[in-house]
């Protein structure tokens, strides 16, 4: 899949990391941008993401506490940690309570970043096919069944 195709939300309450982010990735992903938790939950609702990449520290709630409140509604989107902060106990519960894919510090490398954002897709790309796979494979079983009841398998 070309990058291109890879939607990235990106959430930071400074505006000046929003526009840096813009400026870096604008050509190389779809982003969507929010300066606050609840900005994103609002894109999320309307657009398909795959990779989110929140900051940490924010007013209101913070980006472990938005990873957290998103797990069930939205499963699938890799979530990155940005913090200007190094804290082990937010890296802890980054990973235990938001499923944090990775945890990055400010400030950040924007070749990094590009191919952490493509490999954080190439596991949401895998984990789709995987499902589509079961899918067919729990659809074709059942067929197989169906002629073995009716005696039309030998």
């Amino acid at each position: 899949m070309e990058e291109t195709n890879i939607n990235v939300l990106y959430i930071d309450d400074e505006p000046n990391n929003i526009n840096s982010f813009k400026a870096s990735f604008r050509r190389t992903f779809k982003v969507f941008t929010a300066e606050s938790a609840e900005e994103g939950r609002k894109i999320l609702a309307s657009e398909e993401v795959h990779v989110i990449l929140s900051d940490q520290r924010m007013p209101k709630e913070t980006g472990i506490e938005f990873f957290q409140s998103i797990l069930k509604s939205h499963p699938d989107p890799i979530r990155i940690l940005i913090t200007g902060y190094t804290d082990i106990n937010a890296v802890i519960d980054a990973i235990n309570v938001g499923q944090v894919y990775k945890y990055l510090t400010k400030p950040w490398n924007e070749e990094d970043i590009k191919n952490f954002i493509i490999k954080a897709f190439e596991v949401v790309d895998l984990r789709q096919k995987n499902r589509e796979l079961t899918e067919r494979l729990i659809d074709a079983n059942t067929k197989l069944e169906f002629l073995a009841r009716q005696g039309l398998l030998s």
